[in-house]
């Protein structure tokens, strides 16, 4: 009786040992499959004329990964002593982690950063906005939790469509209980769908100024020039007044230049003329609007107003072409010799006080 139990423990150890080495082996293709045969077929999907399948490829690289692991496991079934390889359980495990891992390589081929989505937009005849790429991707990303999750639960046999029911009759307390996050929600429709702005644009609202990052469900993620990063509810955003700087068509220059009240009459008329024909010969100044005129007489100055616009919106260029422009109109005023006003003030002295002050000065 002893060598028969024995016999029976030795083919137990055996049959354990040849399923674990079955695990272990698998997890040894794994790496290999990683390593060396996941970079050449990533190498050739490049030299493809689209990176579609690139694309795809570098989705689906870990749950592959984790594919060979799973179905070494099923192989490694066959031999493990203690559960048998066709176990409706242990079919269900599987199946349902199969399921998770297509799930994932999905999300992962839907995210904002992929470039799936940016690929076939570029490829529509009617592009999307950009900032509904992000808001799409949510929304793909959602839809396809929500059928995995509904797929798994039939795999166990449990009543999706009861589910379903229950929520709703319980969607009353729930929107009750999320107002505030279906008001954000709703507040993102409307961003996305009147769209007054697109992510990477340079917005001022009274809440925030900055380059809009990113706009989700919830909220709208704006980076400050100082470089923090405000998130801003889309409720919020929804109800101001926003200011898209990035659609600018031209960026205004204007400013009084204030000449010495020495200034003469004909000095005036060549200065204004030949900042007028400065501004309407150079390659960065729009063209439509530009303004060169003796304004009004200031307290200390006689103003001569200079307005125009750049062609450019970017910021660092326009600073740029309005130090260019100082430079050249301060180049005209030397020329001219003519001199910049400051503030200043001149007393007047009558005779009488003159006398006055220079017999108080006797008694001293």
């Amino acid at each position: 009786m002893s060598l028969g139990s024995f016999h029976i423990d030795y083919d137990v150890l055996k049959n354990l040992g040849i399923s674990i080495g079955i695990v272990l082996l698998f997890i040894l293709f794994r790496n290999i499959f990683t390593k060396y045969v996941f970079q050449l077929i990533l190498k050739l999907t490049r030299k493809t004329p689209t990176d579609f399948f690139t694309q795809i490829c570098l989705a689906f690289e870990r749950p592959l990964g984790w594919f060979f692991i799973i179905f070494g496991l099923y192989l490694a079934m066959d031999y493990f002593p203690f559960i048998e390889q066709q176990n409706a359980l242990f079919l269900k495990l599987l199946r349902s982690m199969v399921i998770v891992l297509i799930t994932w390589g999905l999300f992962n081929l839907t995210s904002p950063t992929s470039g799936i989505l940016i690929s076939l937009n570029e490829k529509l005849t009617n592009k999307i906005d950009s900032i509904l790429i992000p808001f799409f991707s949510r929304t793909i990303r959602v839809i396809l939790i929500a059928i995995s999750i509904s797929i798994i639960g039939q795999e166990f046999d449990y009543d999706v469509n009861g589910l379903v029911a229950g929520l709703g009759l319980g969607g009353l307390a729930f929107a009750l209980a999320a107002k505030e996050a279906v008001g954000n929600l709703i507040g993102g429709i409307v961003i996305v769908t009147e769209k007054p702005f697109s992510i990477g644009d340079w917005i001022l609202t009274p809440s925030v100024e900055g380059i809009v990052e990113d706009i989700n469900f919830r909220s709208t993620k704006i980076r400050t020039f100082s470089q923090a990063l405000v998130t801003v509810p889309n409720a919020t955003l929804a109800n101001e007044a926003i200011t898209n700087w990035s659609r600018m068509g031209k960026r205004r220059i204007t400013f009084h230049l204030g000449l010495n009240y020495q200034t003469t009459k004909d000095q005036i008329k060549r200065v204004v003329y030949r900042i007028d024909q400065m501004l309407r010969t150079h390659d960065e100044i729009h063209p439509d609007t530009i303004m060169a005129a003796f304004d009004h007489y200031n307290e200390s100055s006689l103003d001569v107003l200079v307005y125009f616009f750049t062609n450019t919106t970017v910021w660092a260029e326009h600073v740029k072409i309005k130090h260019e422009i100082n430079l050249e109109i301060m180049g005209i005023l030397e020329e001219e010799g003519v001199e910049v006003a400051f503030p200043s003030r001149t007393i007047y002295v009558s005779p009488q006080s003159n006398e006055l002050l220079q017999t108080m000065g006797s008694f001293d």
